[in-house]
């Protein structure tokens, strides 16, 4: 879900080609979701193999990942989550779940009657929400990402925290994702919307990439990061339910007036009782590690087309093309990754 920051946003839009040689500690997650929600037939049905194993996701890493790292030359790092922290959507009510389950079944059931009846753009639009990660996916997308030589990285909770984190410490230029989360997590730059771009089955898209650098967008707010969580706590977060009525406009005022959340008047400072200093660890001191390897494999063209074309029926000929596509550019994709480790961004 993400905290909803978009109104106070400093951000730089740029192309692709400006993030040549920079690399980006990606959130698995977040760019196999947006694969999910577009990657589908034109009734929104998801592309998936004979055996019924959805292939959208991978569909979308071999075909435009693979392009990104290959021939515009950006090195990536694929970041997965790991256990869910205990204290996220544990403020949901049994009636609010209850609520979201219904909400995703009626849409569910609104894109198979849009589908039945032929209307094939209510039925897409209607579906873009319906996509799901299992563990199927998810395995599958690291076992491509293994065989096509690009670096994943398991973290041990918050993929956003653990790519947050590797940019921290100077092993990414920035980590990419489409939520805002990042920025409470204290990455120094986030990259949004490097995955997708433009028009897809009728559904518009960012059309250029766009990079937020954490400590411009504090300046210009006037504020620390930690003004920033607090800011986010009263607009509410995947860790906590915000207060009604407040935004993110009205949050600021809030935060810039009374500098922290217990200085503020009883009425908000009291729906916080005994859960702020939980809520700021979770953003501050999250659950990461040091221990991973972000150097670029080599491809492993027969296990792509063993697993790809023998195991989830893409078809040969497009596969192969692609493969040719990535030995042509690969020369581009390691000097920009040699770059970037001479320390050149």
């Amino acid at each position: 879900m993400g905290v909803q920051l978009g109104p106070l946003i400093l951000k730089k839009v740029v192309s692709l080609r400006d993030l040549e040689g920079k690399f980006l500690a990606v959130d698995a997650s977040s760019v196999l979701h947006q694969f999910l929600s577009i990657v589908r037939c034109p009734d929104g049905t998801p592309l998936m193999d004979s055996h019924g194993n959805i292939t959208s996701s991978l569909v979308g890493l071999f075909y435009r990942s693979s392009r990104l790292i290959f021939e515009y030359g950006i090195p990536m790092a694929f970041v997965f989550d790991g256990k869910r922290p205990e204290i996220k959507f544990s403020w949901l009510s049994e009636e609010e779940r209850k609520e979201r389950n219904e909400r995703r079944e009626k849409t569910v059931r609104e894109w198979k009657e849009a589908k039945a009846r032929g209307d094939l753009a209510k039925a897409f639009s209607k579906a873009v929400t319906t996509g799901k990660l299992d563990r199927q996916i998810v395995s599958d997308a690291k076992r491509l990402l293994d065989l096509m030589g690009v670096p994943f990285v398991q973290a041990p909770s918050e993929a956003e925290a653990q790519a947050a984190h590797m940019a921290s410490m100077g092993d990414a230029w920035a980590s990419n994702s489409g939520d805002y989360d990042s920025l409470l997590f204290g990455t120094p730059r986030m990259a949004r919307y490097v995955s997708v771009a433009g028009k897809y089955r009728n559904v518009w898209l960012p059309s250029k990439p766009e990079i937020i650098e954490l400590q411009k967008f504090l300046k210009a707010l006037d504020i620390t990061r930690e003004q920033l969580i607090d800011l986010a706590i009263l607009i509410g977060t995947d860790y906590n339910r915000g207060i009604k009525g407040i935004g993110p406009k009205k949050a600021l005022f809030l935060v810039k007036k009374f500098g922290t959340i217990e200085n503020m008047p009883a009425p908000i400072s009291s729906q916080f009782s005994g859960s702020l200093a939980k809520i700021r660890e979770a953003f501050l001191k999250p659950s990461v590690t040091d221990s991973y390897n972000i150097e670029q494999g080599s491809i492993d063209e027969e296990g792509i087309i063993e697993f790809l074309c023998g195991e989830r029926d893409f078809s040969k000929d497009k596969v192969l093309n692609a493969i040719k596509r990535i030995r042509k550019a690969d020369l581009r994709g390691q000097q920009s990754i040699l770059k970037w480790s001479n320390g050149v961004s």
